[in-house]
């Protein structure tokens, strides 16, 4: 199916600021080179502009790549700018994002690991 996202296992997302005008191979050399992670595994790998008011997502499908663009109109995605070169995030994180919030919620439950409390 033509960029069905949901089959992803992993969600990374590029702290800072992406240069946006990078498209299939440029954001796949970052991935690559940069993060040291293989842009064809089955992840989505997030990247956004310094006005923040851009995002793209690429996603290796299988037989191809898939670059997904989404621009808003009003507002910019509370995106992290922390020294951390790229991080993992949940689905929940990635939603949290998309509609305008931080995927850092202070007060949102977490989910508890069971290994760490044994």
């Amino acid at each position: 199916m033509f960029g069905d996202i949901s089959k992803a296992e992993q969600l990374y997302i590029a702290c800072g600021y992406t240069d946006m005008r990078k498209s299939i191979d440029g954001l796949a050399a970052i991935v690559q080179q940069n993060f040291q992670l293989n842009p064809f595994q089955n992840s989505l790998f997030l990247f956004c502009g310094r006005r923040r008011d851009r995002m793209k997502v690429l996603y290796w499908e299988g037989d191809g790549f898939v670059l997904l663009y989404k621009r808003l109109e009003g507002g910019n995605f509370q995106w992290p700018r922390s020294a951390e070169a790229v991080r993992s995030i949940t689905y929940q994180e990635f939603r949290w994002l998309l509609e305008g919030l931080a995927i850092d919620q202070p007060k949102a439950v977490k989910k508890v690991n069971i290994g760490a409390i044994i």
